[in-house]
Formats: structure tokens, C-alpha cells, sequence
């Protein structure tokens, strides 16, 4: 994004001003890269103007790429001129060429995030930084996208069931529990179909650390080039099945299956009503994929499917099977947080491309509880894969009550604390509020807290979790400050619920 004298904001691709234009028409294009599977969606978006807004109200997805098993070379860092390849033929079938895309978000999952990887995937898209939202996905935040994609999150706001979403994908298994159109619980295990994957004639080409130990437990030999006993690879397939279902089931996991947890364990205290699928493993459930790729998938999908049914919750499908955690766009609003705004110091603007937390933080009550508002802030930087505090992030809130110095004092030190792993690496405090005491809160973090990061405290914003933000330089003639909101856009069926960020039923 660019700003023009004046302070409007301009499509970087189109140089249109979105103050001046009532219906914009962009490109859009969702990538993603992950452990296993990589592929493209091209979409067109309709965006119009509601107030000082504007919105998605159309969203075509115009082209599907294949679907390419990720290449890898020799040390199992991801190839990424077969990548670039791939990706460049997928631009041309579509017959969009890469420059006129005008918004897009890249996804990054598995090994696709490793620093080595994300670098060299990150240079094919270099010449459209600034276009693209890019995500590196950890566990927690690819089962969250699942779960979104595929529309569970949507089913149990419209249907008001408790629906469970299992994506099975290469490495990994993600798992969320969807209650009233939000993830109430998540886990991923380490079982998937690409755990162990075989040439034409039947012989391993791949061993991951997963895979031995299910092989382990069955007596089953792997070794590289060679083929494994059918019959003992068959009871693999059963054991993974098996370690998966009680991961979804048990209240008390066994020592083997809590030893595959790659996230805190589900509570399991009671059974959905709904269970969907998702990820590469789903087209094999729902019988839109036959043939195999040389790996687990078709017998792993069986196997699970039969548990699932003798268990006994409804079955679905998803919105979204395979595709579920690519991202078809980002939806681009535009909102002015205006004169109660603290902005310390003045050149930590602009920023690009920040990643949004909305935490529940308890404030409605007259005396804050400080440690509880750190917990919330530590819960949603979780949820988001983002607690290391390796980037800034912007923190939503929604105030509540009155902004008495010890309201206040007890809020800035509970953000402080639950913002703490990238506040010591001195990324800027970021607060977007929705109400008028944005500077309130950034002088009292400043002169009260004495918090010697960079302040950005701006109200007015109405944002969302999947919501990434542009906060452009201050605006000299009214002391205002632009504020581009890019939201992450799943399938419109998917949205359903969230009527309220602008995305229509």
C-alpha cells in the first residue's frame, strides 16, 4: 500500500483512491505452501463503500490450481525453483499475470515455515511485497484456519451444534472443536499420510520420526528402498487410526498417544454432534480423490472413517475439503482512528502487514484483574501461533466501564505483561481500542507505566482475529491516522456469523 499527499489511501496496483470510488474491483490470489501439498485459488472481489468502510459484498473464485506435492531437494529443504515453476504455470493457466494482482495472502504450514524455507519461498514473491498478507502457520494457527476454511466454526454459529473439525494432512492431524461460531478447543497429532510415502514399485522413499514409532509399536521393519510387509503396514495404518481416535475421544490420553501431542490435549468432556474433515486425507474420506500419491492416505482415510461412524456423531461435509487453511483473498477496509490517539515516537510509522489479537479481557468489572488480562493476552498470541514474540502484533480491545487511573494501571499492566515476549525484544506496543480513550491508555503507558517501547494507541477501529492492519504516518492537517484493514476471507458459506466484519451471508 501507498500514501498519496493528503493522506488517501491507494491501491498500490491500480492507483485508485479508495475515498473517491464507491465499488472497487480487485484480483486476488491465496498460496498455500505446506509440508506436503501446495496450491493456488484466484478470486475476484467486489469491495463498496458502507460509510468510511468498505466491504467484500462478492467474492468469485475463478481458478483452482492442481494441486503439487511440495519438491524437495536432496536435504529436504523445499525445492523452490520447481516451486517458482509451478506457481508461474499456474498464473499462466489462469492468464493473470503476477503484477496485476492486487492483494493476496501467502500461508506457509509444516516445514514450509522453517527459516531457510520461508526465506527462499518468500523471493518468489518479493516483487509483490506489500500486496500479500504472508502467515507462517504453526499448529495452532493451521488448525485454527481448518477450522474457518471449512466452514465447522460457521455450522456450530448457524446450526448452534458442537461441531468438530479433523484436517488431516501430510504430517500432522488438526483438530478443533467449534462452539458458537468460535474454536472453543484445539490439538494437532502427529499422524498423517505423509509420514511414510513410497516410489511406482512400493518402496519407502520417505521416513518420518512418526512414522518409525507407529512402526515400532506393530513390529513392522522400514527401511529405505525397500518394501515393507503389507500386512504389518496395514496395522500401522490401523494403530494410527486408532491413536487419533483417542485423541478426539478420551478424556485421560495413554502415555503413547499423548507422546504424538503437538499441542495441549482436548478435555473431551462431552461428544460433538458434528464431525467434519478436512485437509488432503478428507478427499479419500468423502470419496473425491481414488487414486493414491505413494502414500498412507487412501487406507488412513478408511480406517478413520469407519471409527467415526461407529462413534456416532453426524458426519458432514465441509465447506471446504483439501483447500481449507488456503486463504482465497484478503479483504481490504479502510477506517481513520481519529484525535484520541497517542503516537510515540512519531517515525514508528508507518507499519505494515500486523498481525491482529482480539483476547477476551475481563473489563467490566471495577477493579481489573491484572493477572487475568495477561492469561487472555497469552491465550489469544497462542491461538495465532504468534507467543514467541518474534513480530509486533496489534491488540483489540473493547473497553468497558470507566477510565479511572487504577482501571487504567491494571490494564496497561496486564497488557504489558501478557505482551511481554515481544515488548523485551522492543517491538512497538500496538493498541487499536473501539471506543475514545486511545490516548488515555498510550499517556498512561507512557508517563504512569514509563514503558520506554515505541506507543501506538489508536481508537475508533473495529477489528477482528484473522485481521492484519496497515497504520499509515500521521496525517499533519488533522492529526489523524490512516488505517488499512486486511482481513482473511473464507469461502462465503464459511462466514456465516461474522456478518458484522463486513462479510455478507
Amino acid at each position: 500500500m501507498e500514501e498519496a499527499v493528503g493522506g488517501r489511501i491507494f491501491f498500490s496496483n491500480v492507483r485508485r483512491s479508495l475515498e473517491e470510488e464507491d465499488e472497487i474491483r480487485l484480483v486476488s490470489v491465496g498460496v498455500d505452501i505446506g509440508s506436503s501439498t501446495s496450491h493456488l485459488v484466484f478470486s475476484r472481489l467486489v469491495l463498496e463503500r458502507v460509510d468510511t468502510r468498505y466491504i467484500v459484498s462478492e467474492r468469485e473464485v475463478f481458478h483452482e490450481s492442481d494441486v503439487l506435492l511440495t519438491p524437495y531437494a536432496d536435504d529436504m529443504t523445499i525445492d523452490a525453483g520447481k516451486l517458482g515453476q509451478f506457481i508461474d504455470r499456474q498464473y499462466e493457466i489462469a492468464g493473470i499475470d503476477p503484477m496485476s494482482i492486487d492483494t493476496g495472502a501467502l500461508i506457509l504450514t509444516g516445514v514450509a515455515v522453517r527459516r531457510s524455507n520461508a526465506r527462499a519461498i518468500g523471493e518468489l514473491f518479493a516483487a509483490q511485497t506489500g500486496k500479500f498478507v504472508s502467515v507462517s502457520a504453526g499448529d495452532g494457527l493451521e488448525t485454527t484456519l481448518a477450522a474457518f476454511g471449512s466452514g465447522a466454526a460457521a455450522r456450530s454459529q448457524r446450526e448452534g451444534n458442537r461441531v468438530m473439525n479433523i484436517d488431516i494432512g501430510g504430517g500432522t492431524s488438526k483438530i478443533a472443536v467449534c462452539d458458537r461460531g468460535e474454536v472453543a478447543e484445539m490439538t494437532a497429532v502427529d499422524v498423517g499420510a505423509r509420514i511414510l510415502s513410497f516410489d511406482a514399485e512400493g518402496r519407502v522413499v520417505r521416513i518420518e520420526e512418526a512414522a518409525r514409532r507407529f512402526a515400532a509399536e506393530v513390529g513392522l521393519n522400514l527401511a529405505m528402498g525397500e518394501i515393507p510387509d503389507a500386512g504389518k503396514l496395514d496395522q500401522m495404518i490401523e494403530r494410527m487410526a486408532d491413536r487419533l481416535m483417542e485423541a478426539v475421544q478420551s478424556p485421560k490420553l495413554s502415555a503413547d498417544t499423548a507422546s504424538l501431542l503437538r499441542l495441549e490435549p482436548l478435555r473431551n468432556e462431552r461428544k460433538p454432534d458434528v464431525v467434519t474433515f478436512s485437509g488432503g486425507v478428507s478427499e479419500y474420506i468423502y470419496n473425491r480423490q481414488a487414486a493414491g500419491f505413494g502414500d498412507l492416505g487412501p487406507k488412513l482415510g478408511k480406517a478413520i472413517l469407519s471409527r467415526v461412524q461407529a462413534w456416532g456423531p453426524r458426519l458432514e461435509k465441509p465447506d471446504e475439503g483439501i483447500r481449507a487453511t488456503v486463504v482465497g483473498a484478503s479483504q481490504y477496509t479502510i477506517q481513520v482512528s481519529g484525535s484520541t490517539i497517542f503516537v510515540r515516537p512519531l517515525d514508528v510509522l508507518p507499519v505494515r502487514n500486523v498481525p491482529v489479537i482480539t483476547p477476551d479481557i475481563p473489563l467490566d468489572d471495577e477493579t481489573l484483574d491484572v493477572e487475568a488480562i495477561a492469561a487472555a493476552v497469552r491465550t489469544a498470541l497462542r491461538r495465532l501461533d504468534l507467543h514467541e514474540g518474534e513480530q509486533a502484533v496489534a491488540l483489540c480491545y473493547r473497553w468497558a466501564g470507566s477510565a479511572t487511573f487504577r482501571r487504567l494501571d491494571d490494564f496497561v499492566r496486564g497488557v504489558r505483561e501478557g505482551l511481554a515476549a515481544s515488548l523485551s525484544k522492543n517491538f512497538p506496543l500496538i493498541l487499536v481500542g473501539d471506543g475514545d480513550i486511545g490516548g488515555l491508555v498510550g499517556i498512561h503507558c507512557l508517563e504512569e507505566a514509563k514503558m520506554t517501547t515505541p506507543i501506538v494507541s489508536i481508537d475508533g477501529i473495529n477489528l477482528k482475529e484473522f485481521d492484519f492492519i496497515d497504520i499509515g504516518a500521521m496525517l499533519e492537517t488533522s492529526g489523524a491516522v490512516p488505517v488499512v484493514i486486511k482481513s482473511l476471507v473464507f469461502p462465503t458459506t464459511a462466514a456465516l456469523g461474522r456478518v458484522e466484519a463486513g462479510v455478507p451471508a
